[in-house]
């Protein structure tokens, strides 16, 4: 079988043209396919393999605890194999044709409660980087931007009297999400009277800077984040994405349609927005729980 998957790496990266990467990863997940089925199943050709076979490395590939990304992403390299024996005629059939992709099991983001956010924002803007920081921090839990989105904010994305922050996301994808009260009064502060110092003589038009004046990156924001958050006493491991969770469950728990809340977060698909209500849904069950009198 060692021909077999020899020509068809050699498919991968002549007919298929795919990189490097992704060659070796499908590489490793096909060798690991083929020794199990000589070693565990005594096969010694391709023919030999049938659905049950790969029913059984499926298996096995649990039993040991692989993640579902794994095991799907190791069926669609199976199938891929198989398809390359078939279309050069090695074999007149595919066995992995019917065999379901296992569904994707999400892990519940993690959120910050009402308290936590408070002492989040619970900064007074008292030179020119406390104000910056508040400013950010309050626009992105008040808009659920992504951190990428936050640092590439310009000047003129702002519409500070509309109460709109024009945004461009992913596939340059442009949005508009509206600005808070709260929100809206940190950002006017942050521009009327701590930006101009920060920027000093810098010609940049970034929104937010650092304090030599040039453009905020992730990493500094992340920095930022957590020095914060370290004071301000809160235990969990808080991200930028956090936040951005914590925007999204929020604004669910207070009634919010998931139209809406997709549209804010730019999400493409509804089905990304969805991993939101599961959230929501647990909270509802744990309220239930202590509340009701025969629960």
């Amino acid at each position: 079988m060692e021909l077999e998957v020899k020509d068809f790496i050699h498919y991968l990266k002549i007919e298929r043209g795919l990189a490097d990467n992704s060659v070796m990863a499908y590489k490793r997940d096909i060798n690991k396919y083929i020794h199990f089925l000589q070693k565990q199943l005594s096969v010694t050709a391709v023919n030999q393999i049938d659905r049950d076979k790969i029913l059984k490395f499926m298996y096995d590939l649990n039993d040991q605890g692989a993640k579902t990304a794994t095991v799907s992403r190791t069926l669609s390299s199976i199938r891929l194999f198989h398809q390359f024996l078939l279309k050069d005629r090695i074999l007149d059939y595919d066995p992995s044709l019917h065999i379901e992709t296992p569904k994707k099991s999400y892990q519940l983001p993690k959120v910050l409660n009402s308290e936590e956010v408070d002492r989040l924002l619970s900064i007074q803007p008292s030179d020119p980087l406390a104000s910056r920081n508040k400013a950010m921090i309050e626009l992105m839990y008040g808009t659920g931007l992504r951190v990428s989105e936050l640092v590439q904010l310009n000047i003129h994305d702002l519409h500070l009297l509309m109460g709109f922050v024009r945004c461009l996301g992913k596939g340059n994808k442009e949005r508009m999400i509206p600005l808070g009260d709260i929100a809206q009064e940190a950002l006017t502060v942050y521009i009327e009277e701590a930006r101009n110092q920060l920027v000093k003589k810098t010609n940049t038009d970034a929104l937010f800077v650092n304090q030599h004046g040039r453009p905020l990156t992730r990493q500094g924001f992340w920095k930022i984040l957590k020095k914060i958050a370290h004071e301000k006493g809160i235990k969990k491991n808080l991200t930028p994405h956090m936040l951005r969770h914590s925007f999204a469950t929020h604004l669910l728990e207070n009634g919010a349609d998931l139209r809406s809340v997709q549209e804010m977060l730019g999400h493409v698909d509804i089905s990304t927005t969805q991993i939101y209500t599961h959230i929501t849904n647990k909270r509802l069950k744990t309220i239930y729980k202590d509340y009701h009198p025969r629960a």
